[in-house]
């Protein structure tokens, strides 16, 4: 797989456009993410965190989840404890960063696109 381009609300995937935030699993299917389950929770961090409510793609060893441009997604302590419980690594970096692991074998990725 190959990043073409990352700018602020948008991500181009092998020559894919993608306006809203995607998971990444087996390196190959891209999808967007479904957090409609977690939206509850958005008045509490001021946006919507990822939580254990999503459909977490957690069939991999690793997990990379990219937090945005800035690095304000939240990832709550329950996927971080869910992780842990399940000997998965968790890796939570800049979606800038995350992206260097897009090609990482048994790694799967959630990439939030702005914040």
């Amino acid at each position: 797989m190959n990043v073409d381009d990352l700018v602020f609300g948008r991500i181009t995937i092998n020559g894919q456009l993608y306006t809203q935030d995607v998971v990444i699993i087996n390196n190959s299917i891209v999808e967007y993410r479904k957090k409609e389950s977690s939206r509850s929770l958005k008045s509490r961090y001021g946006h919507t965190p990822l939580t254990t409510a999503e459909n977490i793609p957690w069939n991999c060893q690793t997990l990379v989840i990219g937090t945005g441009m800035n690095g304000k997604l939240v990832v709550t302590e329950e996927v971080r404890a869910r992780a842990q419980e399940m000997g998965k690594q968790l890796i939570v970096k800049k979606t800038q960063a995350a992206i260097a692991h897009i090609n990482d074998k048994q790694t799967n990725l959630i990439l939030h696109i702005t914040c």
